[in-house]
């Protein structure tokens, strides 16, 4: 990744921008996830591993993939603004961004700035949790609520779930809501990817893994994907992919650093997939 710098014009591809989120003010478990960006760069930049994207992309020698630096909100200011103001400056200059949390609170904002640019949104959400609680412990922006927040606003015309494998009998209650597509873990055969052509957000949280491939997260869910698993589903999206999210890496969980080598390979995978369709 080339450091974005303020004049970098997109070229004849899309051009595809890092973005950390310092953020974890909103976990609802417990705080580290607001050191994951570095840790993950940090990661992607090791000599254990190399660039190539599984497609034959060599993230090292492209010259439309560039890192745009990290945001942290401050604590005392609007963090929702500040997410938000910041991914719409560079939807302005056309960059398909993946931004890396931070807790899952960040993909409101985050989503918020996306409609604004794209009709029609479609978001794909890979996760141990449905994210859908009107409040969580008497907050309604919590990391257990953003994608209530998304369907209460109207900001996409879908929201399809996949991985879920902890649904209470309230947050049935809200898929129902907002016709909300949830695919169980347990029904996970039954899985099938949107097919169209509308825009494409992906929200992606580590924890939809299974623990014995990322064990690294602050709400660890056992009976979950492999890597593999979610890398095909990376892979078989047929979709313009406009913007993704990969949220809830908890550095402080993570010792030997394999969480973030796997957040490296799916970071790689999502860009590839950007400017593939």
């Amino acid at each position: 990744m080339q450091r974005l710098s303020a004049d970098t014009l997109p070229n004849d591809h899309p051009t595809v921008a890092v973005a950390g989120i310092c953020y974890d003010g909103q976990s609802s478990f417990m705080p580290g996830a607001a050191g994951a960006p570095d840790r993950i760069r940090a990661a992607y930049h090791s000599d254990s591993t190399n660039q190539c994207c599984e497609n034959g992309f060599d993230l090292a020698n492209v010259d439309w993939f560039a890192d745009a630096g990290n945001r942290r909100p401050g604590p005392g200011g609007n963090w929702r603004a500040e997410i938000e103001g910041f991914a719409a400056e560079l939807l302005s200059r056309r960059m398909r961004t993946i931004f890396l949390g931070g807790d899952h609170s960040i993909s409101y904002p985050l989503v918020r700035a996306h409609a604004d640019s794209y009709a029609d949104l479609t978001i794909l959400h890979l996760d141990a949790h449905a994210d859908l609680y009107d409040s969580f412990a008497g907050s309604r922006y919590s990391n257990a609520c953003p994608f209530a927040r998304i369907m209460e606003e109207n900001l996409a015309q879908k929201l399809i779930q996949a991985g879920i494998r902890t649904l209470t009998p309230h947050q049935r209650e809200q898929a129902d809501r907002w016709n909300v597509e949830v695919c169980e873990m347990k029904d996970r055969r039954s899985f099938k990817l949107p097919q169209s052509r509308t825009p494409l957000y992906l929200s992606l949280d580590l924890d939809v893994l299974d623990p014995a491939f990322a064990p690294g997260v602050s709400h660890p869910e056992p009976g979950g994907y492999s890597t593999r698993e979610v890398v095909d589903i990376i892979q078989a999206i047929d979709a313009p992919l406009i913007g993704a999210d990969i949220v809830e890496y908890n550095p402080l969980k993570d010792p030997t650093g394999i969480t973030a080598l796997v957040a490296v390979k799916l970071l790689k995978e999502i860009a590839a997939k950007m400017v593939e369709v």
